[in-house]
């Protein structure tokens, strides 16, 4: 027996207030607000009972929704832990140092790109581009951007992490 999946009260009248920004036939332009409230709501990840249900939610087909939750980075298709450490490796980023970055991290934690620590704390998330070349290499946590990357700012960011004093917005 599975359990139903359904948005809290709360959340689902927050659904319907994002739809009704958008005109009558429209409602698929609420998809990736609806998204976020779904990953935030449902574990921090997108299974696709809870992909479908937003696609019943919007009247539109499960397959748009897959398209739009497998496209951008920001969503998740399977279970992440705590933190998500989504380090940028496009050019500029790249170039000043992530990967040093990205192979201090997987070998401080033990894991590789994609994987989360046995204890489920962390998720090592390599991205794309995320807007801070200027400040690069950096990384995202939450909503928040780490900037101008060295191994012993990512070793204190961790720490804060591991002792709960990171805020993820």
């Amino acid at each position: 027996m599975s359990e139903t999946i359904a948005f809290k009260p709360e959340s689902l009248a927050q659904v319907h207030k994002i739809i009704a920004r958008y005109p009558e036939g429209r409602q698929k332009s609420a998809l990736i607000p609806v998204l976020h409230l779904a990953q935030k709501e449902f574990g921090g990840w997108l299974d696709v009972p809870v992909m479908d249900y937003v696609a019943g939610l919007l009247s539109i087909k499960p397959i748009e929704v897959y398209e739009v939750a497998t496209f951008y980075t920001m969503f998740n298709m399977k279970p992440v832990g705590k933190y998500v450490l989504e380090v940028c490796r496009t050019g500029p980023c790249m170039v000043s140092g992530s990967e040093k970055i990205l192979d201090h991290i997987r070998t401080k934690l033990n894991i590789k790109d994609g994987q989360t620590t046995e204890d489920g704390m962390f998720t090592l998330k390599p991205a794309e581009c995320l807007g801070a070349c200027g400040y690069a290499p950096m990384m995202q946590l939450g909503k928040f951007f780490h900037e101008n990357l060295t191994i012993e700012k990512v070793d204190e960011i961790l720490d804060l992490c591991r002792e709960g004093q990171v805020d993820l917005g």
